[in-house]
């Protein structure tokens, strides 16, 4: 019995569950513009707390993150979507809020934009180089001779 014991314990410590590693912030969004009325489209570098102007619109990125390589990809940006207005008479009017929220890369379609002639689209986060000093991970450490 105490065998059987061991045994199990020696089982259950072999055991491994992976670590999850901390997703990368980025400091630039990679934007992917469609313009339905003439069916083009157009990749914008936006900076995270820049706004980008597209057509009657203003795309204001607020926060950017990807996981690290060793994970399953998936790229997500929190962006602020609003439209110009005029009141009729060519002035200007209150914006109108089109989106509020989080879109992410690898399904458009789950979180989108609703417009009539516009669609916007995250392809990717840039994510800042290493700062000088840091510690390197064994992949990125080139071999000594």
């Amino acid at each position: 019995m105490h065998k059987a014991l061991v045994i199990t314990a020696l089982l259950m410590s072999s055991i491994v569950f992976p670590a999850q590693a901390e997703n990368l912030i980025g400091d630039k969004v990679v934007l992917r513009a469609l313009d339905k009325v003439t069916a083009t489209t157009e990749d914008y570098t936006v900076a995270v707390g820049d706004t980008l102007k597209y057509g009657s619109m203003e795309i204001a990125v607020r926060h950017c993150e990807k996981r690290p390589p060793e994970e399953t990809p998936e790229t997500f940006a929190f962006l602020q979507i609003t439209d110009a207005r005029t009141d009729g008479n060519g002035e200007d009017a209150e914006q109108a809020k089109l989106f509020s929220g989080w879109m992410f890369a690898s399904s458009p379609a789950l979180s989108a934009l609703d417009h009539a002639v516009y669609d916007i689209w995250v392809l990717d986060c840039i994510t800042p180089p290493p700062a000088r000093g840091e510690a390197l991970t064994d992949f990125e450490k080139t071999p000594s001779q």
